[in-house]
């Protein structure tokens, strides 16, 4: 706790008392990001840091293994904060950012063995099961499968948001749109889910 206090000082220090005019101006308006971003709550994937976002760009909600429940199963935290950002704040964008190495994804490659005893995460998880058990039985390579898992599941919660009236209801207007991303910790790079070609392709291809 030590260590996050005085990290707050340096903020204050640092970046606040720098950043007076912009901090009143968020405080006064209301806000209005560009994009919500469903991530994993894992500690080593920040989105603001990831997409260089200042307060105020993004609206995120983070839980375990990025998941959003589809609308007949929705949790009531993921859903309310859904509604808001695309009926409230008027979002044009969802990003759903899964990331390689993702603990979720793993218990349910190992049938949630290691989590039975955590009723709440073992109910979560189940939401994530069906794209997950399907990677694990095209790919024998473990390494492969669970990349490949990760990737399946970012898609199947892109596929989930549209179980959402207010989602379809956008997309069809031609004013919301949805996107799949990976992230790889070892080397820092998005991978964005390109439709016309079915694959993850690097952020950084000039095709995006």
């Amino acid at each position: 706790m030590k260590s996050l206090l005085q990290g707050h000082r340096s903020f204050r220090r640092e970046f606040a008392a720098g950043a007076r005019d912009f901090l009143a101006q968020l405080a006064s308006e209301h806000q209005s990001p560009s994009a919500l971003y469903v991530g994993c709550s894992d500690s080593r994937v920040v989105p603001e840091l990831l997409t260089s976002s200042a307060p105020g760009e993004l609206f995120v909600v983070r839980n375990i293994a990025n998941a959003v429940p589809p609308f007949e199963h929705a949790d009531a935290s993921v859903g309310a904060a859904l509604e808001y950002a695309v009926e409230v704040l008027q979002v044009g964008h969802i990003v759903v950012c899964g990331h390689y190495g993702c603990g979720g994804v793993k218990a349910v490659l190992d049938g949630h063995k290691k989590v039975k005893k955590l009723p709440s995460l073992y109910e979560w998880l189940d939401h994530l099961a069906p794209a997950i058990i399907e990677s694990r039985l095209q790919y024998v390579d473990d390494d492969t499968c669970w990349r490949h898992a990760v990737e399946a599941n970012a898609m199947q919660q892109v596929l989930n948001l549209s179980t959402y009236a207010i989602v379809r209801d956008r997309l069809e207007a031609g004013t919301l749109q949805l996107h799949g991303w990976v992230y790889d910790l070892a080397n820092g790079h998005v991978s964005v889910f390109d439709a016309a070609g079915e694959r993850f392709i690097d952020a950084t291809d000039p095709s995006l």
